[in-house]
This record gives C-alpha cells, sequence and structure tokens, in this order.
C-alpha cells in the first residue's frame, strides 16, 4: 500500500501531464479544415480530447461523407510535431504533484506509445515514468473501452480495484470507471467541469492538490 492509498495511480498524458490540448485543438482545426470537414475548435474540444484514433477517424469521416485512407494522418504528423517542439510544457504543477506522490505510477494514454514517449522527454517527464508508458497500441480497444487501463494494472501488478487514474476527458472517465477503478477528473485545462460533474470522477482544477486529495480518498 502506498502512501496515497492506492496501490497504483495511473495519469493519462494528453491534458494531464504534458499541456498539449490547445496545441493539439488549434493544428486539428487546421488539418480538418484542409481535409474539407471543418470542425469549430469548440467542437474539437467536445468531440475529439481524449478519443482513441479510431474514433477520431470515424467522426471526420462521418462529416465528410466518405471514407479516408487508413494512413490519412500521416501526411499530416509533421504539424503536430512542429507546433508540440515550439510550445508544449507540462502541466502547471505536476512536477511538484509528482514529487509527493510515492509509490507505483504509470501513464496509460489514447496516444501513439512514439509521440507519448516523444512528448514526455520534451516537458522532461520521462523519467518519471521510463518503463511504465502504455498506449492504446498495447490494446484491442482504446478509451472509453476499459482495455488499456486493465492492460497497465495487469503489466504493473496491480488489482484494478486499488487503482485510481487522473484523467481530463470523459472517454478516459468511463474507461476508468468501466475497469472497476477510482478516477479524478483535471479540469484546469479545456475540459469543462459540467462535462464530468456526473462522470463518479472526483474533479480538481490545481495539480498541487491532488497529493493530499489521492491521500483523503484512498485512505
Amino acid at each position: 500500500m502506498t502512501q496515497t492509498g492506492f496501490d497504483l495511480v495511473i495519469f493519462d498524458c494528453d491534458g494531464v501531464l504534458v499541456d498539449s490540448e490547445r496545441i493539439a485543438v488549434r493544428v486539428d482545426a487546421r488539418v480538418l479544415g484542409a481535409l474539407g470537414c471543418a470542425f469549430t475548435e469548440e467542437e474539437i474540444v467536445e468531440h475529439f480530447v481524449g478519443c482513441s484514433r479510431e474514433q477520431h477517424t470515424a467522426l471526420v469521416e462521418e462529416r465528410l461523407g466518405r471514407r479516408l485512407d487508413p494512413n490519412w494522418h500521416r501526411e499530416f504528423r509533421h504539424l503536430y510535431r512542429a507546433a508540440f517542439d515550439a510550445e508544449l510544457t507540462a502541466v502547471d504543477g505536476i512536477f511538484t504533484a509528482l514529487e509527493q506522490i510515492p509509490g507505483p505510477r504509470c501513464v496509460a494514454s489514447n496516444g501513439p506509445r512514439g509521440g507519448v514517449e516523444r512528448n514526455l522527454k520534451l516537458v522532461g517527464l520521462h523519467g518519471h515514468f521510463e518503463g511504465r508508458v502504455f498506449s492504446a497500441d498495447d490494446v484491442a480497444e482504446g478509451k472509453p473501452a476499459p482495455d488499456l487501463f486493465l492492460h497497465a494494472a495487469r503489466e504493473m501488478g496491480a488489482d484494478p480495484a486499488r487503482c485510481v487514474v487522473i484523467e481530463d476527458s470523459a472517454y478516459g472517465v468511463r474507461a476508468a470507471r468501466a475497469a472497476g477503478m477510482r478516477a479524478f477528473g483535471y479540469i484546469g485545462g479545456l475540459t469543462r467541469a459540467e462535462r464530468l460533474a456526473d462522470s463518479g470522477a472526483v474533479l480538481f482544477d490545481d495539480m498541487r492538490a491532488l497529493p493530499d486529495m489521492l491521500r483523503a480518498v484512498g485512505g
């Protein structure tokens, strides 16, 4: 048992560890416009933040009214990389929080493993999770299916009932709850409180408060 009262703390990456959502939404709008599939930034936040690549493609195809090449996203990958290289930072307060959260922890993200690892390195967080990064590449279905969180728990040797997930999206919270895990919903970024209000997650807006909240709930 860790001092948090949980056997494993599982962190989402985008919007929880790295402040990438604002950047990605802006680039998403540019990419979708180039495809002839206009979404407003508000729609992108509502429908795409936290979803799997498969869900993202399905939503775009529905709006376009046609199928896309399975590798359509590759031609736009450089736009995201350039934007992240120039602007990506860690989520405010996350270094302080990690220093005060002892015991096993890992990352479980719907993003591709290479991108997740790269972004963690860009902001200096990779060392906190080296060898403990899991992605949708590892499972048949990403969030909101519970597969990824259950895989992370299994690989880390933890009982799902003794795990807690730190998320910022409705998709991620749904996945955590479906996996039988407690969920904390970070609303200090793009996700509005009302989107997570009825999700069953404990909501918070300051990463520095997370260690004490984990101890209070898990203890």
